[in-house]
C-alpha cells in the first residue's frame, strides 16, 4: 500500500530514542523528511545520522526543552524554514513525573501539566497555520494506556493525558473542514526507556528483579509479550498518511490487549 507520504514533512517530539525515534525512522522509511527534537543533542545527532544512512531521507536536528513555549515556536519556524512546509506533527513528550495520586507534590503536578497537557496544545497551535495550508495536515498525539486504565505510580499520566484526549476531540471538530485530522495513539507495555524506568521502580517496590517485573507485564497482555516501539510507529505512519482520510478525533490503543476495557 502506498501511504502517500513521499516528500511530506514531519516534526517528531522526543525523537532521540524510544517511541519518538521509532516514529521518525518509520516515517523516513516512507519518504518523509523529518525534524527530530528532544533535549539531548548527542542522542539526536546519533539518531539523525542513522536515519539518514538507512533511509536516505533528510533529517533536521533540533535540541531544546519543549516544556518551553518559545522553544516550540522556534522548532516549528526552523522546520518550515528548512523544508518549506509542515504536514505532520507527532506530539510526543518525555512524560510526567512518576507519582501516586495521594502523594504527588505541587512541583510534580506543575511539571505534569506543562509536559503532558500544555505541551500538546502548544505544539498543535504552532503547527496549525502550516498544516491548514497543506489541506491534508495531521496531528498525532502519543499518550499512554493510562487514559483507559490506571497504572501504579502513574497517576499524573492519567490525569493530564485525559485532558489531551478531550482537547484533541475538540480540536478535531474545529479543524476537520480545514483538512487537518487529529488522533491519539496510546502505547501500553511497549519497551521504551520510560516503560523500563517505571517497571524498574515497580520491581523495587515488589522486591523482585526487573526481568521478573517485565515478565509480569508481558503476562498481563493478551498476546503474552512486550511490544516493540516500531509496532506503535507503524500505526502513526498510517494515521499520518493519505489513507487515514476519514479518521479523526479517535484514541487508539497499541497495547497487545493489555487494557480489558470494552470502551
Amino acid at each position: 500500500m502506498d501511504l502517500e507520504l513521499k516528500d511530506k514533512v514531519a516534526i517528531v517530539g522526543g525523537a532521540s530514542k524510544g517511541l519518538g525515534r521509532a516514529c521518525a525512522e518509520v516515517l523516513a522509511q516512507e519518504g518523509v523528511k523529518v525534524a527530530l527534537c528532544s533535549r539531548s543533542q548527542p542522542d539526536l545527532d546519533r539518531a539523525a545520522k542513522e536515519i539518514r544512512d538507512t533511509t536516505g531521507r533528510d533529517a533536521l536536528v533540533f535540541a531544546g526543552d519543549l516544556d518551553r513555549h518559545e522553544t516550540i515556536k522556534d522548532l516549528v519556524a526552523k522546520t518550515v524554514e528548512r523544508f518549506g512546509r509542515l504536514d505532520i506533527m507527532v506530539n510526543n513528550s518525555g512524560g510526567p513525573p512518576l507519582a501516586r495520586a495521594q502523594t504527588a507534590t505541587e512541583e510534580q503536578w506543575a511539571t505534569a501539566v506543562q509536559r503532558s497537557l500544555l505541551f500538546f496544545a502548544r505544539m498543535s497551535r504552532e503547527a496549525l497555520p502550516h498544516l491548514k495550508r497543506q489541506k491534508a495536515g495531521r496531528i498525532i498525539n502519543i499518550l499512554a494506556s493510562t487514559v483507559y486504565q490506571p497504572i501504579p505510580n502513574l497517576a499524573l499520566s492519567g490525569a493530564t493525558r485525559m485532558g489531551v484526549v478531550a482537547f484533541a476531540k475538540s480540536l478535531a471538530d474545529e479543524v476537520g473542514r480545514d483538512g487537518v485530522l487529529v488522533n491519539n495513539v496510546c502505547p501500553g507495555s511497549i519497551l521504551s526507556e520510560r516503560m523500563l524506568s517505571n517497571v524498574t521502580n515497580r520491581a523495587k517496590e515488589l522486591g523482585i528483579s526487573v526481568d521478573e517485573a517485565l515478565a509480569q507485564r508481558a503476562a498481563e497482555t493478551a498476546v503474552g509479550r512486550i511490544g516493540e516501539p516500531k509496532e506503535l510507529a507503524y500505526l502513526v505512519a498510517f494515521l499520518a498518511s493519505g489513507k487515514s482520510s476519514y479518521i479523526t478525533g479517535t484514541t487508539i490503543l497499541v497495547d497487545g490487549g493489555l487494557v480489558r476495557s470494552v470502551l
